[in-house]
């Protein structure tokens, strides 16, 4: 469970914080290819996603979202979109790996329903079924390349850059970046 990072209570629960005061409510994990993820069995996968959800609903997230990194093998969209709920922290698994190709299904479906294109209709499509933008961005992989499944979450998240591999990815690893994002000065695309 995490440790080390600033917290406060609302409503009995632990919720991080940046040193700025600003909750975390989504987390994004980003990790694996289409064939690292259909070598775990669901069993396996039920359990991983329990044990992160675990974290996450300890520091006080509301949702966690866990998403390939991108394309390497066969598509990852035939694999069972799965759903976890720990505490008051609802995880999903969502297999697309592909970020441009989503947002344009999102806006797609936005036309077709007759839904206004703003800035929170996209976001809430692309979100969905979180009710928020993704506040941490966890990338399992090398510092050097961003994921091709994220494309709308990058402009407003941090990002936290894990240097392991998707079979080694655990809960440690998500307390970790929990516990960096939690000593950041978040400037929600700023660059002052």
């Amino acid at each position: 469970m995490p440790t080390n990072l600033p917290a406060t209570w609302d409503n009995g629960r632990m919720s991080a914080t940046t040193t700025e005061g600003v909750s975390l409510r989504h987390v994004v994990v980003v990790g694996g290819t289409a064939a690292e993820w259909a070598l775990t069995p669901a069993d396996q996968w039920a359990d991983r996603l329990s044990e992160l959800c675990k974290v996450a609903d300890h520091a006080g997230a509301n949702w966690l979202t866990v998403r390939p990194f991108g394309p390497g093998g066969e598509p990852v969209r035939t694999m069972v979109q799965q759903q976890v709920t720990v505490g008051s922290c609802a995880a999903t698994v969502q297999p697309d790996d592909d970020g441009r190709a989503r947002l344009t299904r999102a806006v797609a479906g936005l036309q077709a329903g007759g839904t206004p294109i703003t800035e929170a209709t996209i976001s809430a499509a692309l979100n969905a079924p979180a009710a928020a933008d993704p506040d941490l961005v966890v990338v399992v992989g090398a510092k050097h390349r961003m994921p091709p499944s994220l494309v709308w979450e990058l402009a407003y998240s941090e990002l936290v850059f894990l240097d392991t591999t998707w079979q080694h990815f655990g809960p440690g690893h998500l307390d970790e970046a929990i516990g960096s994002y939690a000593h950041r000065h978040r400037r929600f695309g700023g660059i002052d």
